[in-house]
């Protein structure tokens, strides 16, 4: 996923906070996102490591912030040599948008299996999203001071948000000869569902000749999986098509290589590349 990183001349300026309401998917809240969304998504990342010591071995910058509620985003702006993230999965422009301190200490009971001990896992962590940075050192601040009982184990877990570039598939539209249509070149990012992106871009998915797993009727069966009316035919590229499910194989299993569009997921595993489909594959 690196390899989408953005260029550190252009993570200040995507940042930005977004106020979300309460909804069943999210609480209410302040959250990091990118400015320009329909190219950019923020990804979620956790590193974890024995703590040693109290400093986290982080610089930190505000890039917007002076409010009195302590509200802003700050970012690291660099990492110290042979800290305790150094060669770890944290980069310059990540937020740091929570903290945790694991605590595992074992004891002695005498009795049952693991020769008598057994242990306890305390867990407390502080949210930074969204903080100015006064307020997020105040915040890590807050956290206890490493343990100093040889019996007791600590960790930090540190939750980073990052920005991305979306991987991008770029995809060879080919009509039946009998449409009379050119090919034609559409793009879409990785994560999409294909039948839905291509029904948005004006592709028409509604092949008179497939056959119907389900009741019948007019017209698709709304993404169900059953008319197979949306089946297309992967030429090249299907290494980055999400895996066919128990279904999808059962209607298709005399042609492996078509897929209905819509259960397929493009740019599976966030890998970008190029594909060449045939729409109505039974009609060529």
């Amino acid at each position: 996923m690196n390899r989408y990183n953005l260029p550190l001349e252009q993570i200040a300026e995507e940042w930005t906070a977004i106020v979300v309401p309460q909804s069943s998917l999210r609480e209410e809240g302040i959250y990091l996102g990118a400015k320009s969304s329909k190219d950019i998504m923020v990804d979620t990342i956790k590193v974890s490591y024995r703590r040693t010591q109290r400093s986290l071995g982080l610089e930190l910058l505000e890039i917007a912030g002076g409010r009195e509620d302590g509200l802003g985003i700050t970012v690291i702006s660099g990492i110290v040599k042979d800290g305790p993230v150094d060669g770890k999965d944290v980069m310059v422009g990540d937020s740091i948008v929570a903290v945790s301190v694991i605590k595992a200490q074992r004891t002695n009971t005498g009795s049952g299996n693991n020769n008598g001990m057994t242990e306890t896992q305390v867990t407390m962590a502080v949210s930074t999203e969204c903080f100015g940075y006064d307020s997020m050192v105040e915040a890590i601040g807050s956290l206890p001071l490493p343990s100093e009982d040889d019996d007791e184990e600590e960790f930090i877990v540190l939750t980073l948000k990052r920005l991305r570039r979306k991987p991008k598939i770029l995809i060879q539209l080919q009509y039946p000869p009998n449409q009379n249509e050119p090919d034609t070149t559409i793009e879409l990012f990785a994560g999409e569902n294909l039948r839905r992106a291509m029904l948005t871009r004006g592709i028409k998915l509604n092949d008179k000749l497939s056959l119907r797993f389900d009741s019948g009727g007019t017209g698709d069966c709304g993404a169900d999986g059953t008319c197979a009316t949306c089946v297309v035919g992967i030429v090249q590229g299907d290494e980055l098509v999400s895996p066919q499910g128990t279904q999808e194989k059962q209607i298709l299993k005399k042609n492996p290589r078509w897929r209905l569009a819509c259960k397929a997921v493009v740019g599976y595993g966030y890998q970008e590349g190029e594909m060449t489909i045939r729409v109505n594959p039974r009609q060529w």
